[in-house]
């Protein structure tokens, strides 16, 4: 539900449509010499993707945990109004 909520809600930060490329002039010495700087740096190094997998697993547990948490919390709380009203 927190999901659906934070879907809805959400705004993404460019509005997604038609992109006119026309304005770039795009010749080949450019593109080389971007494609030079980029394999200089390390922008093109390989990333270890047991880690970020290990990263989305342990977080997509931390969701379900937190869910159950609510889910508990709010069952306490309508059993603990019930045991209350009945009191009176």
């Amino acid at each position: 539900m927190l999901y659906s909520l934070k879907s809805l809600f959400h705004r993404p930060a460019i509005r997604m449509g038609r992109v006119d490329n026309s304005s770039f002039q795009t010749t080949r010495l450019r593109n080389a010499q971007f494609i030079s700087f980029m394999s200089q740096g390390d922008s093109l190094a390989p990333m270890s993707l047991d880690r970020y997998d290990t990263k989305l697993r342990r977080r997509k547990r931390l969701k379900a945990v937190l869910v159950l948490g609510m889910i508990a919390g709010f069952a306490w709380i309508v059993i603990e109004s019930a045991h209350a009203i009945s009191m009176f």
